[in-house]
């Protein structure tokens, strides 16, 4: 729907009047702004998923951007002109973000805005709050399957409890970000209830079958997503007398974003998240959209215009606030969610590095560089303005994502390298330093996930078992090397709750029965505040590891060269067991990255500095900036990383 001249004049018309009605006139010419900006991209996305329904849709929206805008309130109103006025906000080097559930962390809303000290000491600017609207009972998938987009989970407090904590923490210059589910509800959503009370606009909320033919056809080209626990993808429902798409468990329904009333909903939970004073919002399931027969039903063009309308009509009313894309798929897939497609379009400012986490696993594993730099250095770079969360670990499960053309390009067999990762983060192979447990283990393929903490699959843990301060020493530096590589790659690094103080596995999941079916929550511990009492002891596991993140975080702080907006190179060198990149932010400086992954002293040509453009440069992570290098060789230390930067 490229918009003419008449009919963009009218949506405008309609903006103008809603906007002179409820707003003032500074308000109103921002907002009147903003439309002319964002309106064809909109316009667009909405015209490829509802074709003539979508002008409809689009004057019907527009009066709920204008109310939310009308609703915002005033310090929320004046942290959008703040960003406005710095789009580049998120691509700064002192962004640092911090993961965690809330009641595993602090017990509740209130009781994390009491710790937001420890926070500051990290460095922290951005907090993820794992799932906290209201969800289902359990079991409820860790709470992604939610039961009303407008409330807060009690245990946990309620929506004021949210609005404090984000007032507490834009007071410290720090960004909450929430998880959204767009792909489904629980099954005890309000939606799902009317639809089974035979509503049939609610049943047309989601996707619902009267018989098996299509979802047999749909199966045919499905993968399942928990085989183990939830096999297949749709769930027959007797009070609907149907079968409804179920892609995650039989309790999380699918919402059918075929149907215009569930992007309007959708769009105005977005707009209402925003007004509470949320700053970023993960889109979790983001691939899984929309349906397709004959695909997998992932990554469809239509998830992607989907995801572009969002963004523009809440760019529109609440410019603060960032969209992150919880996608794990290919590295080419992946950056479309960024909005890298035939031509720009703006979709989510955010997205995982999924690929740095799983190729510094697997070059801890192999003690060497070689794949992890194959695969990074062809890693498409995001469009300006948009950039990764980095981060070594996260709540979820490690999936061993190695491309069969990357291992095949450096001699590995890409089926049994992926096996040999699994294996020995589980601890199964022979010289594994490794404490972790295997994931949806599939007997047919022989592929497997990982599960288990930083602390514990770096060797930390087993250090501490063994008491052996050699393997104690190798798996702190390990822990440390590994956030040394995701502070300094472009993006948002973000530190999982507990790796500041090398918190191991806990199995006491086993004696929940809510998780207990679930080894994720391995790596979920509570939080141990005992152990943080600790995190200024030079002396212990704690006081190391957190001195060590901090020291990370600082110096991160003061190297323009790791702003974001820059271009990042990924360089071969001499030596297989150092992965190398360059960072370039124009006007910022350079950084020349260096870490060397084997358990040994290793060394590289000193000509990499002249390939880099650095002439006499020092570390900027040692003290007084002094590094080896001498006979032609620049030499790091075991385990160890370089931040070259110019004197």
């Amino acid at each position: 729907m490229t918009l003419d001249d008449r009919a963009r004049a009218a949506l405008r018309e309609q903006v103008a009047l809603l906007a002179a009605d409820q707003l003032g006139a500074a308000d109103a010419a921002a907002l009147l702004a903003r439309v002319d900006r964002r309106l064809d991209d909109v316009a667009d996305a909405l015209a490829l998923v509802y074709g003539d329904a979508a002008a409809d849709l689009l004057a019907g929206v527009f009066e709920d951007v204008v109310a939310a805008v009308a609703a915002r309130p005033a310090d929320l109103r004046r942290l959008d002109r703040r960003r406005e006025d710095e789009p580049d906000w998120h691509l700064r080097e002192d962004q640092i973000g911090y993961v965690c559930y809330a009641d595993r962390f602090a017990g509740t809303l209130a009781n994390v805005a009491k710790r937001l000290d420890h926070l500051e000491e990290l460095g922290v600017t951005y907090l993820h709050l794992m799932p906290l609207l209201r969800p289902r009972p359990e079991p409820n998938d860790g709470g992604y399957a939610v039961a009303d987009f407008r409330g807060v989970d009690p245990a946990l407090g309620d929506v004021d409890d949210l609005e404090q904590l984000t007032a507490a923490l834009r007071a410290r210059g720090m960004s909450l970000c929430l998880d959204l589910v767009l792909n489904h509800t629980a099954r005890e959503h309000a939606w799902a209830r009317r639809a089974r009370a035979g509503d049939p606009d609610y049943r047309d909320y989601y996707l619902v079958f009267d018989d098996r033919t299509l979802p047999d056809a749909y199966e045919r080209t499905l993968p399942e997503v928990f085989p183990d626990t939830a096999p297949g993808n749709f769930t027959w429902e007797p009070a609907l007398d149907a079968w409804v798409w179920t892609t995650f468990h039989e309790w999380q329904w699918d919402l059918n974003h075929a149907n215009p009333r569930v992007f309007a909903e959708m769009l105005d939970v977005i707009l209402f998240l925003a007004n509470r004073g949320v700053e970023v919002l993960r889109l979790d399931a983001a691939p899984f959209l929309w349906k397709r027969l004959g695909t997998d039903c992932q990554n469809q063009p239509e998830a992607h215009a989907l995801l572009q309308a969002f963004r523009g009509l809440s760019a529109m009313a609440a410019p603060a606030l960032l969209f992150k894309a919880e996608a794990i798929v290919p590295p080419d897939q992946l950056v479309q969610y960024l909005g890298r497609h035939d031509r720009f379009r703006p979709e989510c400012e955010l997205a995982y590095h999924n690929q740095l986490m799983v190729q510094t696993w697997s070059a801890l594993a192999t003690r060497e560089a070689r794949l992890a730099t194959q695969a990074l250095a062809r890693l498409p770079a995001p469009p300006q303005g948009t950039t990764w969360a980095t981060f070594v670990r996260s709540h979820d499960d490690i999936g061993w994502a190695i491309a069969d053309a990357d291992a095949r390009a450096v001699g590995l067999d890409p089926r049994l390298h992926r096996r040999f990762l699994a294996d020995f983060y589980a601890g199964r192979h022979p010289g594994s330093f490794a404490r972790g447990a295997l994931f949806q283990e599939n007997a047919l393929t022989g592929d497997a996930r990982t599960s288990g903490s930083a602390a514990s699959l770096s060797g930390i843990e087993q250090g501490l078992d063994l008491g052996d301060p050699v393997l104690l020493d190798q798996g702190i530096r390990r822990l440390l090397l590994a956030h040394a590589i995701a502070f300094a790659f472009p993006g948002i690094p973000l530190l999982w709750m507990g790796d500041e103080l090398a918190l191991r596995n806990d199995p006491s999941y086993l004696q929940d029965p809510a998780h207990a079916h679930d080894n994720r929550w391995l790596h979920r511990p509570l939080m141990d505040w005992e152990a943080a009492a600790r995190r200024d002891d030079p002396g212990t596991v704690e006081g190391r590891v957190f001195g060590g993140l901090r020291h990370l975080a600082a110096v991160r702080r003061r190297l323009p060269a790791l702003h974001a907006g820059g271009e990042t190179h990924v360089l071969w060198t001499d030596q297989a067991a150092v992965l190398a990149w360059l960072r370039i932010a124009p006007g910022r400086g350079r950084l020349l990255g260096l870490a060397n992954v084997a358990d040994t002293e290793r060394s590289v040509d000193d000509r990499v500095l002249g390939e880099a453009g650095l002439r006499d440069p020092v570390d900027a992570l040692a003290p007084h900036g002094r590094f080896s290098h001498h006979g032609g060789r620049v030499h790091l230390p075991r385990l160890g990383a370089l931040w070259l930067v110019a004197t």
